[in-house]
């Protein structure tokens, strides 16, 4: 599943930023994602809150990933290939 159909099937708020060394996106779960988990697998982001699990895949061109979820905020830090 990709990020955009991830947010349109489940109406979560997503934004994407481009940055020169790479991409963040973040993803509003809202006040019930404040007791999800998140994990990186290989290049598949793993979403687990209540009895939902997500999988996001990551672009082909992500060479290192970062992942953490604050407050009902899912952030994936994505750092490009060079």
């Amino acid at each position: 599943m990709t990020l955009e159909q991830f947010t349109r099937e489940d109406g979560q708020l997503a934004r994407r930023y481009e940055y020169d060394d790479g991409t963040v996106f973040a993803v509003d779960f809202g006040t019930t994602g404040a007791d999800a988990s998140v994990d990186l697998v290989d290049d598949t982001v793993i979403v687990v809150f209540e009895d939902d699990q997500y999988e996001i895949e990551l672009p082909e061109t992500a060479a290192d990933a970062h992942t953490f979820i604050k407050n009902g905020v899912l952030t994936i830090e994505v750092e490009e290939e060079r």
